[in-house]
Parts: structure tokens; C-alpha cells; sequence
């Protein structure tokens, strides 16, 4: 059971789990009480008109509730304290592991999942948590212990208490084991629901472009559906609960009053004793519903916390042991095969190549023929399904992969930018750079002017995702944290696409002048963009159809001369 497992996390509040149900249990001992004061001062104040023993008894019951008060607040305190460090706890795990998940883990669970698991179901473990501490043994003892104090007041009429309490414990458990894998059905919908919701917010351009929110609308009222229907389902059958807890226990209240009123009658038991019998029946039905209410939260909370340990359970990146020499290692595939999943088409097929330190590699093809593919196994974003993959002639898969992606510097296809200053972007690629650094990278970059014309200079706040900024200029930020980190490999992800030929040119000529002589994969649609790299690598479908310099390729390679043929088309179409 995945909460089973999870409840590990729970060893350094051992001292709230042990202190916060057994002050509950204090608390339920003098509750228990409370029924026999009232039985006393029934028979022997109110019968006997003394008004002192009854001022006494009123006192006595003041002080129960004042002591069992105390030790409620205090048992919840504990209780709470425990449920939330837990989680806090759980939570830190959870992000930890996520940040080790393999890419191609990430690429089957579903952004919207993983934060579904770190918000809603977290959120369900610890209330799951919080009640468990304060009910789960308190209502169970309050309902037996009233059964057994009615057995010490009156052998027949207790009777009734052993007929009900088996006939409710089965209507609770009947009713609530099926609501299990229901409430983890409800939490996958919920799944649908925030993935649709998150995909319109990032595509919210998109959609109104196109006048596709009717369609939209449509098919989030049909996740929305399917997600309410599936809550009033799981609802309905839990909703059975109450009721059926309240016809049972009201019944078997009819049942004592009718036999105990004849007794009364015939002088075989007094009203105070009928009275107590009547007020353990009330604690039954009290803390039978809290039981009810209990053991719902609790399968919520089962489901969630076995959603949560499922991606505990992923597989995270295997790390090995070598670590690269400090000089640019040399690069290299080896027969490599790529296959996103098993029974998929592969993105490479026994692609070999080297890459000596310091070269520049132009890597340009079509759309889909395996540009990223190639160089995200490098930093081990992905491992290669067939063949090797090659750092400073050592198996990628060998290295630590702290150590392997400490030597390289990555420029994504997508600019991402964490809300924070332009320096504390910069420094993800070294924390210890200098501002001087900064500004070479910046420079280097062709980003020194953008940051010096904003507010701030490096203290200029960015926005979340970089919303207060072009897409020209969150590229070349990402280009400049890059080379912050002064790295052995630069991977540029066709990281120029949004700028225009002129920074391009600009931001190639300073890479080809820098201090430090990294090894440059350079990925790009454009074939001006890789024409003066020292080799360029032409793949097509997946397979490495061509690899010189750019005037070998244009004589040998015939893919390479039709994509720089229509790019030339085209520079001679908007010219005219």
C-alpha cells in the first residue's frame, strides 16, 4: 500500500504520533465518564432533592470538560504538527525525485500529473494524516468503551449495543472498501482537467488565432463532465454512509428507550441509568459518523498517497562513476540507435561521428530527421537505445552525470527564464561568476545591450518564463547563462531562430573568438547559420546522410544541396 510506504517519512514526528492519540484517548476516557455523572445526579440529587450533590456533579462535569478540552487542543497541536511536517517533508522528497526523473520518464507521466501528485494529493495525505492521529483510535475506544460502561450499568440492555455495533461496522466498510479505487479514478480525471487547463494557457495565442474556443470550450466541458461525473458516483455511494449509520443507530435508541421505560416501570433499572444508556447510544452515533467521515478521508487519502508513491517508484538515471578530464573532450556516437519507446519508429539509426575538441559542428536537416535527438544524448537528457555514446572517450552512461553536465553548456530550442534578476539566470550556468564574467557572456552573447538598457542593468527582474521580454532577447540570456559557465561542449539547440541575421552573424563571430575553445554542436534550420562551422552534419529520417565542410556538401550531398537550394529561393523570393 503506497501510504504504508510513505508513512517512513513520518519517523522524526514519532513523539506527536504517540503524545496526539494518546492525550485523544485521555480526552475519550473522560467523555466516557460524563454519562455515569449525569446517571448520579439523576438518582441520587435530583430523586433525593439535594441540591448540593447536584451543584457538586455540575462542577465535576465543568472540570471534565475543561481537563478533556486541554487535552484535545494539545492532541491536535501534536496531531497537526505531524501531519504537516510530514508532508513538508514527503513534498521535499517528491520534488527531489522529480528532479531525477530521465527525460523519457517525464515524457510518459504528464506535467499536470506531477503537479497534481504535489498539490491535491499532498494535500489529501496530510488531512488523511491530520484526522487519523486525532480519530482513528479515539472513535473506535469511545464506541466499544461505551458498549462495555453499558454493559456495567445494565447486562440486557448493553444487548443491543452488541447487536448494533456489528451491523454498523458492517454497513461502514461495505460502503466505503468499493469508494478506494474510485476516489484514485476521480483523482486521474482531475488529471485530464489540469492538463487540458494547462495546455490552453499555454496555447491561448494559439487558439484565439485560429477561433478554436468553441472547440475548446467543447472539450473541456467533456473532461469537466467526466471528471463531476465521476466525483457524484463515488459521492452517491459514500453519501449512503450517514444515513444508513443514523436509521441504525436510531433504531437501536427506540429500541432502549421502549425496553428501558418498561423496566423503569416495573422498578428494575432507575431513570438515571436509562439516561446514561441513552447518552452512550449518542456517543455511538456521534463518533460513528466522525468514524464515517474518518474512513472516507482516509480512502482519499490511501489512493493519493499510492498515486505519490508511484512516482517514487519511477526510474530515475542511472549514474556511474568516471569522471571527464578537464580539458574539451572530443565527442563521439557510435552506431547509436535511438528509440523513444520500444515499439516506436527510431529517431536515429546507427548514426556514427566525431566531434575532435574545439571543432564546430554545423547539424542541419529537416523537420523530425533526429537534429535534437543526437545531441541530447550527450548530456544524457536521453540514453541511447542501441551503440554509445562518447565524452573524452569514456561511455556517457559511465560518467557521474553532475560531473559530465558541469562540462557542458546547453542553449535550448525553447528560451526558458526563471522569474528572478537577469544575474541570478546568469548564474544557474556558474554561481560563482563574477559580474565581470556576466558581462563577457552577456557580450559574447549579444546580449550586453539588452541588460543595459533595462532598469537595473543585472538586477532587471525577470518574469516568470521570461514574459517581459522578446523572444530575441530571452534567447540570447539563455545563450549568455550558457556560456557563463565557460563549458568544455556548447550545444546550441537552434538557439538563433528568433534573432535576426544580423545579431546571428554578430553572436557567430564572437562564439568563434572566445577566451575558452569550447567544442560547438550547433543545431539550425537555416544553412547560413552553419555554413562556417568546420564540419556539418546532414541527417535525414534519423540516419546521417552527409558530413564536410559546406562546399563538400554541396558537391556530395544531395539532401544538404536541396535544403540550401530552397533557402536560396527563398532569400531571392522576399528580396524581389
Amino acid at each position: 500500500m503506497g501510504l504504508k510506504k510513505l508513512l517512513r517519512y513520518m519517523r522524526p514526528y514519532t513523539k506527536e504520533c504517540i503524545l496526539g492519540p494518546l492525550l485523544k484517548l485521555a480526552e475519550a476516557t473522560l467523555e466516557l465518564l460524563v454519562p455515569l455523572v449525569m446517571a448520579a445526579i439523576i438518582d441520587n440529587g435530583i430523586h433525593t432533592n439535594d441540591r448540593g450533590y447536584v451543584v457538586w456533579m455540575c462542577l465535576l462535569l465543568a472540570g471534565l470538560g475543561l481537563v478533556g478540552l486541554g487535552f484535545s487542543v494539545t492532541a491536535q497541536y501534536f496531531a497537526a504538527k505531524a501531519a504537516t511536517g510530514f508532508t513538508a517533508r514527503l513534498r521535499q522528497v517528491l520534488f527531489g525525485r522529480i528532479q531525477r526523473l530521465s527525460y523519457a520518464t517525464l515524457d510518459e507521466v504528464s506535467t499536470p500529473t506531477l503537479v497534481t501528485r504535489m498539490t491535491s494529493d499532498m494535500n489529501q495525505v496530510q488531512n488523511g494524516v491530520n484526522l487519523a492521529l486525532r480519530l482513528l483510535l479515539r472513535s473506535p475506544f469511545v464506541v466499544f468503551g461505551a458498549m462495555i460502561m453499558a454493559f456495567t450499568l445494565d447486562v440486557p440492555g448493553a444487548l443491543v449495543f452488541a447487536v448494533v455495533i456489528p451491523l454498523l461496522s458492517v454497513a461502514v466498510f461495505g460502503i466505503m472498501l468499493p469508494c478506494i479505487p474510485l476516489y484514485k479514478k476521480v483523482q486521474t480525471r482531475l488529471d485530464k482537467v489540469l492538463g487540458r487547463t494547462r495546455e490552453n494557457l499555454d496555447g491561448v495565442r494559439v487558439i484565439r488565432a485560429f477561433r478554436k474556443e468553441p472547440d475548446e470550450l467543447e472539450a473541456f466541458r467533456a473532461d469537466n463532465d467526466a471528471l463531476t461525473d465521476a466525483q457524484n458516483f463515488v459521492g452517491r455511494i459514500s453519501a449512503l454512509l450517514n444515513p444508513l449509520t443514523y436509521v441504525l443507530i436510531n433504531a437501536a435508541i427506540l429500541v432502549l428507550l421502549w425496553t428501558g421505560a418498561i423496566r423503569v416501570e416495573h422498578g428494575i433499572l432507575t431513570q438515571g441509568v436509562v439516561v446514561a444508556l441513552y447518552n452512550y447510544m449518542s456517543q455511538i452515533l456521534v463518533e460513528l459518523i466522525k468514524l464515517a467521515n474518518l474512513i472516507i478521508t482516509i480512502t482519499k487519502a490511501v489512493a493519493c498517497g499510492n498515486r505519490i508513491q508511484a512516482v517514487l517508484e519511477l526510474p530515475v538515471d542511472q549514474d556511474g562513476q568516471a569522471t571527464l578530464p578537464a580539458k574539451a573532450p572530443a565527442v563521439a556516437w557510435q552506431d547509436v540507435t535511438l528509440r523513444y519507446h520500444p515499439d516506436s519508429e527510431p529517431a536515429l539509426s546507427h548514426v556514427t561521428l566525431t566531434v575532435q575538441p574545439g571543432e564546430t559542428l554545423g547539424i542541419i536537416g529537416g523537420t523530425s530527421a533526429g537534429k535534437t535527438s543526437l545531441v541530447n544524448l550527450v548530456p544524457r537528457f536521453y540514453d541511447a537505445t542501441e551503440g554509445a555514446v562518447l565524452v573524452g572517450g569514456v561511455d556517457v552512461q559511465q560518467l557521474q552525470a553532475a560531473d559530465l553536465r558541469r562540462h557542458i553548456g546547453v542553449v535550448p530550442q525553447q528560451a526558458v527564464l526563471f522569474h528572478g534578476t537577469v544575474r541570478e539566470n546568469l548564474l544557474y550556468g556558474d554561481t560563482d561568476a563574477t559580474d565581470e564574467v556576466l558581462w563577457e557572456a552577456l557580450e559574447a552573447a549579444q546580449a550586453k545591450g539588452v541588460v543595459e538598457d533595462k532598469p537595473g542593468g543585472l538586477d532587471f527582474v525577470i518574469e516568470q518564463g521570461g514574459r517581459n521580454l522578446s523572444g530575441g532577447q530571452r534567447q540570447r540570456l539563455t545563450i549568455a547563462r550558457a556560456l557563463t559557465r565557460r563549458p568544455d561542449i556548447l550545444i546550441l539547440d537552434d538557439s538563433a531562430a528568433a534573432l535576426d541575421y544580423a545579431t546571428e552573424a554578430a553572436l557567430r563571430a564572437s562564439l568563434r573568438s572566445l577566451s575558452f575553445r569550447p567544442t560547438v554542436l550547433l543545431i539550425s534550420q537555416r544553412v547560413a547559420s552553419v555554413q562556417e562551422a568546420d564540419r556539418i552534419a546532414v541527417l535525414e529520417d534519423g540516419r546521417l546522410v552527409g558530413l564536410g565542410t559546406h562546399a563538400q556538401l554541396l558537391e556530395d550531398c544531395p539532401v544538404y544541396r536541396e535544403i540550401y537550394a530552397s533557402q536560396m529561393q527563398k532569400e531571392v523570393t522576399d528580396r524581389g
